[in-house]
């Protein structure tokens, strides 16, 4: 009997890839077609044509197919999986009315209409006025209303990214559960739109009817249309399976099942997870998300610039290693990890705080990043490795919230993402943590997450607790170093949490003299 093949369909922000595997949950066929993240035509606009990811998608699944050799009879399922916070108005035929607004977009709503006065009143009387401002500024719809109104008056449906390639899919409006992480009216404690008296419908201006219904990880979206079947090379009639965000997948893929494994993620944003079927709030009004599991939550923190950070590194800085990795044919990373492995834990003295993009609350929006500790023994090499453990130490203080607010100890982590093909950032993650640190078998646990949706969506694994137990396991194990376990304890202690308190003064400062960050 032929092996049933389970597809999964990654959009990220800089690729767009289409991984196929084997309900062991081994990777059997991949295409990667790489992006543009986006294109701006004013500063802080970060805008992409939707027929970029749809040539990508239709390349990236052609791709996979043909490199793999895999017969389109083979597959039983496929699922999407995509960025979070990527907004697409479309028509009532579901073509896209302007380019979506991506996630990294920046710009703000403005003149709008003043809330009812007691709503007002009441975020106000309980502290979170700013909190509620921000809210209506940053939202992409409220953008949409009020600055450009004829597309609006047009807009049939606001879709997240997911929802859009599931309408272009099946021809249907409906999402995942699993994939609302927006400025949206979404409940996330019940996990369904907001009911008509609630007061997000106030201080957001999309109507209910704009918006895709929404079914559970798991279940059936709808089924691939003739015109989609022409458009990809997947079979007519294939059932498309709802899953989750690309870091609720990455959390599912890497096994993280329950809130005693952290799941940490080393992308464009680094993140540390626990999942729990309890809904804890990491930070008070900052939500936890939807699972990739139905009915479950993904409690979260963000270190927002992340692995970024290296990119950022190799930009500014790197040029000759990125020369020399290029001529011996490897990875520039491979190249850093060899620059730091004699430089000792704590980078001899210096300290990186990783705030180059602010969050919401957790640091507030003044917060810049920060180094501090140079002397004349520094070199760029000790600077990239302060990088690595800036990151993990800001992972460590987010875990440490998670834990209290959740009640649970993280015994062991979780490491996926681009950052976690790194040793060296694998090791230090390990030290700074003082736990065992687990790299999975496989770096598509994002893809790997919605192939498990798959599984079960299908018929092929009875639940989601039995898909991760036979298609996930850790790969290499990186075991904490005593000596480097003191070290980063006392410095992360000692050094790094007092350091926000003690530059926020500063940082305030800056932004009043500068303006920036507003």
């Amino acid at each position: 009997m032929t092996s049933p093949v389970l597809l999964a369909i990654d959009n990220g922000t800089q690729s767009v890839r289409t991984i196929a595997f084997d309900l062991e949950g081994e990777p059997i066929a991949g295409h990667k077609v790489p992006i543009e993240p986006y294109f701006s035509t004013s500063p802080g606009y970060a805008e992409q044509h939707t027929r970029v990811y749809l040539d990508a998608l239709r390349e990236s699944i052609a791709g996979c197919l043909g490199k793999g050799g895999i017969d389109p009879k083979r597959l039983v399922g496929v699922s999407v999986t995509t960025q979070r916070g990527t907004i697409i108005p479309v028509d009532a035929a579901g073509e896209a009315l302007r380019p979506a607004l991506t996630w990294l977009d920046q710009r703000e709503a403005t003149n709008l209409p003043p809330l009812p006065l007691p709503l007002s009143v009441l975020f106000k009387t309980i502290g979170e006025g700013e909190t509620l401002a921000y809210l209506r500024r940053q939202a992409e719809v409220n953008w949409l209303a009020y600055h450009e109104p004829d597309v609006w008056a047009r807009t049939h449906k606001v879709l997240l990214l997911s929802g859009f390639l599931n309408a272009k899919l099946t021809g249907r409006f409906v999402d995942s559960v699993g994939s609302v992480v927006a400025y949206l009216p979404f409940d996330y404690k019940r996990q369904r739109w907001n009911r008509d008296w609630e007061w997000q419908w106030k201080a957001l201006a999309v109507r209910r009817a704009q918006l895709p219904d929404l079914v559970k990880p798991g279940a059936t979206i709808g089924h691939v249309t003739a015109g989609a079947s022409r458009l990809t090379g997947l079979p007519e009639g294939l059932p498309v399976i709802a899953s989750g965000a690309d870091k609720a997948c990455e959390v599912l893929g890497s096994g993280c099942f329950s809130p005693d494994v952290g799941c940490i993620s080393y992308g464009t944003t680094a993140t540390i997870n626990a999942a729990s079927d309890r809904y804890v709030e990491p930070v008070p009004f900052l939500p936890a998300y939807p699972a990739a599991v139905p009915d479950a939550y993904n409690i979260e923190v963000q270190v927002q610039r992340g692995f970024w950070m290296v990119e950022w590194f190799k930009t500014q800085f790197a040029g000759p290693e990125q020369a020399e990795a290029d001529a011996r044919g490897v990875p520039v990373e491979r190249l850093f990890d060899e620059m730091i492995g004699d430089i000792p834990p704590g980078s001899l003295g210096l300290t990186l705080q990783p705030y180059w993009t602010p969050g919401v609350r957790t640091p507030g929006r003044e917060a810049k990043g920060a180094i501090i500790g140079f002397g004349d023994v520094h070199t760029k090499r000790h600077v990239y490795r302060a990088i690595l453990e800036g990151l993990a130490y800001g992972l460590r203080e987010g875990g440490e919230r998670i834990e209290r607010r959740d009640g649970v100890t993280m015994s062991r982590l979780r490491v996926s993402g681009g950052g976690s093909q790194s040793d060296e950032a694998m090791q230090i993650t390990a030290d700074v943590f003082g736990r065992p640190t687990e790299r999975p078998h496989t770096f598509e646990t994002s893809a790997l997450g919605a192939a498990i949706n798959v599984a079960v969506g299908t018929g092929l694994a009875t639940d989601h607790r039995a898909a991760v137990a036979r298609m996930t396991r850790p790969g290499k194990v990186f075991t904490p170093r005593p000596d480097a376990v003191r070290t980063y304890d006392a410095l992360f202690r000692r050094v790094y949490r007092p350091m926000y308190g003690r530059l926020r003064p500063l940082y305030e400062a800056i932004r009043e003299v500068t303006g920036y960050p507003r």
